[in-house]
């Protein structure tokens, strides 16, 4: 089996940038089941209303909706599964603590391949306010205006 270099995005939660000021961001691995790595590879993956939650000391992913494989047959999986998150013990234990003392939340930015697996990445943010959001949305407005008078320009 040929390793693949490089890395292979498969779905990005846009909406985590907008309602979290993102601080700091992790990449950890991810246990799954032959069907949903395949079902993945299809791009059938939502990560929109997904967050990290710690169970017993371990970092699992919960609401992160993986389509069920179309060939799959008995074998398949339950698209919303707690899914156990592979991270160094020291990030674990710093997340954990950060979480429960700062009130931060670990959300998943983006899945996807690394080398030919499944990573995910993870970042630690803080709420944002709705003058934050409002902010967020005037400056992509103004990006886009921006864009759209020099495409006009040329």
């Amino acid at each position: 089996m040929a390793k693949q270099s490089g890395e292979l995005l498969i779905q990005e939660n846009k909406e985590a940038r907008f309602h979290y000021e993102i601080l700091d961001t992790y990449e950890a691995g991810i246990v799954l089941i032959g069907s949903e790595v395949k079902s993945i590879r299809g791009k059938n993956v939502r990560l929109k209303d997904s967050y990290v939650a710690f169970i017993r000391d371990e970092p699992f992913l919960q609401n992160a909706h993986i389509a069920p494989y179309k060939s799959g047959g008995y074998a398949n999986h339950e698209p919303e599964r707690l899914r156990k998150l592979l991270l160094h013990r020291a990030e674990v234990d710093y997340l954990q603590a950060t979480v429960r003392e700062k009130g931060l939340s670990v959300i998943p930015l983006k899945i996807y391949f690394k080398n030919g697996r499944v990573k995910i990445l993870l970042g630690l943010g803080k709420g944002k306010k709705i003058h934050d959001k409002r902010e967020s949305i005037k400056k992509r407005d103004v990006d886009l205006a921006l864009r759209q008078t020099l495409r006009k320009s040329r």
